[in-house]
């Protein structure tokens, strides 16, 4: 075997699939390896910033890249944190927020930052009943948030534009999922959510949307975490993954209804649901990705910002570790 082929080989399917093909003139002679493709279990929970690594399978993107995404679907990201915590899965699709907590609640297991899957810039949101007339009509009234998922923060950020304190309103930890009955029959007066939930309780006319977070740029991130000791072994896999969502992504672009019809099914929402969705979030191709994921860079100081509120909030402890931010492999990946 050239050492051109050996490196291609190596570079594709990860440096143990060498191994595979025992003898090089005799692979040779029988055609070439045939090599089995890497499988890699993703978690996937309801949210359109999440839906770029299942179209990268279903679209087929992913066996180009020499692996097989295996979306695992969640309820809620709040079950996807439980996962990662119990070390059911090495990786997980969260945002700053919930990766500064699974610090917090792991050190060993802190999550290194390896991707940017998208800015919300409007998608997370909080509703209130069409009796609240403003924010600052929350004081004393129940409001359902899910404790381990972005919904606190979002809503002290919310609140102290108010020069209001979470400890000025009743907090609700509700699942997502049943945010919009809560709304719906009275029991809730606001909730902070996100498509496709937001979607479901805006169907009925009964709640608006008071407060998004195109008012707080820069401060909420969708991230590929991944567990160090699996970033570890599995460096080339997890580059080829994010090829096949930089692949996805680029697909999107190129012919977006038919990537919306899929994702927008997947996600029960019509396609313009999905459309309206994705107005809210930004996404970073792999070369604007690069400088954003330095040492010093936009993420690194978001992670320490969203680590300050959630100690002011006591929602993690004090002198806990922030996620690394490593840029290797969107740079090996372009």
């Amino acid at each position: 075997m050239t050492n051109s082929l050996a490196r291609f080989i190596q570079r594709r399917f990860g440096r143990g699939s060498l191994a595979a093909c025992s003898a090089v003139t005799s692979a040779l002679a029988l055609g070439g390896c045939q090599l089995a493709p890497a499988s890699i279990e993703v978690p996937v929970s309801n949210w359109p910033g999440y839906e770029t690594m299942y179209l990268a399978h279903k679209l087929g993107l992913d066996r180009p890249e020499g692996i097989t995404i295996k979306p695992l679907q969640f309820p809620d990201p709040q079950t996807i944190v439980h996962a990662y915590l119990r070390g059911d899965v090495p990786l997980a699709q969260l945002t700053t927020v919930e990766a500064v907590d699974l610090c917090s609640r792991a050190p060993s297991r802190c999550p290194v930052i390896v991707l940017i899957l998208d800015e919300s810039r409007g998608g997370d949101q909080i509703a209130v009943a069409r009796s609240v007339p403003n924010l600052a009509a929350l004081k004393g009234q129940p409001v359902a948030v899910t404790f381990s998922t972005l919904g606190p923060y979002v809503l002290s950020r919310a609140l102290e534009q108010q020069g209001l304190a979470m400890g000025d309103v009743q907090l609700r930890n509700i699942p997502l999922a049943q945010m919009p009955a809560a709304l719906r029959s009275g029991d809730v007066k606001a909730a902070v959510f996100f498509p496709p939930f937001s979607d479901y309780a805006a169907r009925d006319g009964l709640s608006r949307t008071l407060f998004d977070s195109r008012a707080i740029p820069g401060e909420v991130f969708d991230v590929l975490a991944v567990d160090p000791q699996y970033l570890a072994r599995h460096g080339d896999t997890i580059t080829a993954l994010i090829r096949a969502w930089a692949a996805a992504r680029d697909e999107a672009r190129r012919n977006p209804d038919r990537a919306i019809a899929l994702a927008a099914q997947r996600e029960q929402l019509s396609p313009e649901e999905y459309r309206q969705a994705e107005q809210g979030l930004v996404y970073f191709n792999l070369d604007q990705q690069r400088p954003m994921l330095q040492p010093g860079g936009v993420l690194a100081r978001n992670l320490k910002a969203v680590q300050a509120v959630q100690e002011r909030l006591q929602l993690t402890a004090a002198g806990a570790p922030v996620p690394k931010v490593d840029a290797r492999y969107v740079e090996a990946a372009r």
